[in-house]
Parts: structure tokens; sequence; C-alpha cells
């Protein structure tokens, strides 16, 4: 039983979000987050930045919130910004759903857009488990991303050890028989902080993303694994006691290529974690008598908020 619908709770799907990006040569920020200041420091950012943006969560951040608080807290963080003036449309995305009544749980919580990655399946069991979304997604007016080709890495509940990039005749097939909205792909993302190996030249198959293009036009295309992992909060992570692996990104450059071709949704979780937990490490050590919350979590929702503002200007508007 719906218990929110998407438009009282400020939200947009991605439909329009999208169109605008198309036409004019840009792309929109889709940022994780699990909690309010992370939340906040988003919203912050394009509002600062004049970017529209989709709000994403998994499975297990929207467990960790609560269902019921969480669009509430959105609401309410909403309404913040309008109350400033902002104008910048807002969309929730559910990040990697797998389970069809999860997504319809999701879908009556709130949600504007879901994922419904079935990318294990093959190509057509993939295809009329997405279908069955998309006719769901239809009741509640909520748009729909699905997901060809397999991205590797590790991320929240999400895993895999493979990589397979899309073939550009499948996504032709996929569009036209399922209805999504969008459609995630592989190019040489890959989830989590350890995407590439130290020595090696991270670059994305910008060829096959033109090779889609040439099929489909300006279908909405989406990059998911697309953190850069900035070298400078991997050092502040272990000068501060954190451990990490030699860690290597997506470049802003590959990104900004992507995004001025048909690439019109760009997901990035890894960044925030390692910019907000680099930096709360940083003002612990520096402050050790410290017990108020506030002032131990303001300073990282703020390091938060300038990064990704940097970011949106580096990546992101491209027009």
């Amino acid at each position: 039983m719906r218990k929110y619908d998407f438009k009282e709770l400020g939200l947009e799907n991605t439909r329009e979000m999208f169109k605008r990006a198309n036409e004019n040569g840009y792309s929109i920020p889709a940022f994780n987050f699990c909690n309010m200041e992370q939340l906040q420091a988003i919203l912050a950012a394009c509002v600062e930045a004049e970017s529209d943006v989709i709000l994403q969560i998994s499975a297990s951040a929207r467990k960790y919130i609560g269902k019921e608080t969480l669009p509430l807290m959105i609401k309410g963080a909403i309404n913040e910004i309008r109350e400033k003036g902002s104008k910048i449309s807002v969309a929730l995305n559910l990040d990697h759903g797998k389970e069809i009544d999860m997504i319809r749980d999701c879908l009556d919580y709130g949600f504007s857009s879901v994922m419904i990655d079935a990318s294990k399946y093959d190509f057509e069991k993939n295809i009329e488990i997405t279908k069955s979304v998309v006719e769901m997604a239809k009741e509640y007016g909520a748009s729909v991303e699905g997901e060809i080709g397999v991205i590797s890495g590790t991320e929240d509940e999400h895993t895999s050890d493979d990589s397979l990039f899309t073939k550009p005749h499948e996504a032709v097939e996929f569009i036209e028989k399922t209805g999504v909205d969008s459609l995630a792909i592989a190019i040489g993302t890959a989830h989590g902080a350890h995407k590439f190996k130290p020595g090696e030249d991270p670059k994305l198959r910008l060829d096959i993303l033109e090779a889609i293009k040439e099929k489909i036009g300006n279908f909405p295309i989406v990059l998911h694994g697309s953190s850069s992992v900035p070298q400078d909060f991997v050092k502040r992570f272990r000068e501060f006691g954190g451990e990490i692996k030699d860690a290597i990104g997506i470049p802003d450059e590959e990104l900004r290529k992507a995004s001025k071709s048909t690439v019109t949704k760009i997901n990035v979780d890894t960044d925030g974690r390692l910019v907000f937990v680099s930096s709360m490490r940083k003002n612990l050590s520096e402050n050790p008598k410290e017990m108020d919350l506030k002032k131990i979590l303001e300073y990282p929702r703020e390091e938060m908020k300038e990064f990704y503002k940097k970011k949106i200007n580096s990546v992101f508007k491209t027009k």
C-alpha cells in the first residue's frame, strides 16, 4: 500500500532531468548517502553549484536509516533548500535494487526512481525482470534504470569479480523491449575504491560508448562505479590511522569526456565515503577532547560539500 507520493516529498523522477541534460550536453550527479550529514553535504554542494541531483540509497543504507525515517528526512532536507530559494530538481533513486518486493516497497515509500539490477541473469531473463519493474513503476509515475554488462568490484551489498563490456546491439534491444528510462552500461568503471592498480592508466572504453550512441542516439546512459578516489584524501585517511590499499579511481578527465557524450547520469559513492571518513579521522585526531557530535561531524560535512561542489564543476557541468 502506497504510503508516500514522491511529489509530496518534493521529489521528481529523472525524465525531465535527463532530457535537459542530453539537450545541453552535461550529466546529472548521482551521489550515495547513508546519514543526515552526507545528505546535507550533497544538497548544499548542488545548491551552490546550481546542479540538479539524484540522491541514491542502497538497500543497506535504507535499512540503516530506517524506511519510515528516510522519506521524512528527504522531505525535511528539500524543504530546507527551498526555504533558501533553491529550485534545483531532486530525485531519490534506489541503487542496485535486486528484489521485486523491496523495489515495490521503495516505490510505496516515495522513491521517484528505482534501479533494477538483473545483470547477473542471462540477457533474456534480464529483459523479462526489468520489463516487469518498468510496468510496476508506471503505477507510481517513477522512472526506471536497468543494466546490461557486468561492472566489477564491491560496494555495499553489490559485488562482482568479473567485468563484461556492454555490447552496443544488445543495448538497442534491451531499451526497446523493456521500456527503461535509462541504461547503466559497462565501459571500464568499477565499484569500490580499488578500480585500478598502481601504474595502470585508467581509461574508459569511450569507443564502446560512441558505438552505443550511434545506435541509440541521446538515450540516457548511466555510469556506475565512477569515483575518482582522490589521492590527497587517501593520504589523509592513512595519515590519521586508516588502513587502505593503493586505491586508484576514474580520472575526472575521462568522466568529463563521457559526460559530453551520451552519458547523462554518473554515480559516485566511494569518493563521498573517503572524504567524509578521512576528514572525520583528522578532526578527531586534532581535537582529542572533543565530545560534541555537532562539532565532530560538522567538519567532514563541510569537506564533503566542498569536494562535491568542485567535482560537479569539473565533471558534470560541461556545458
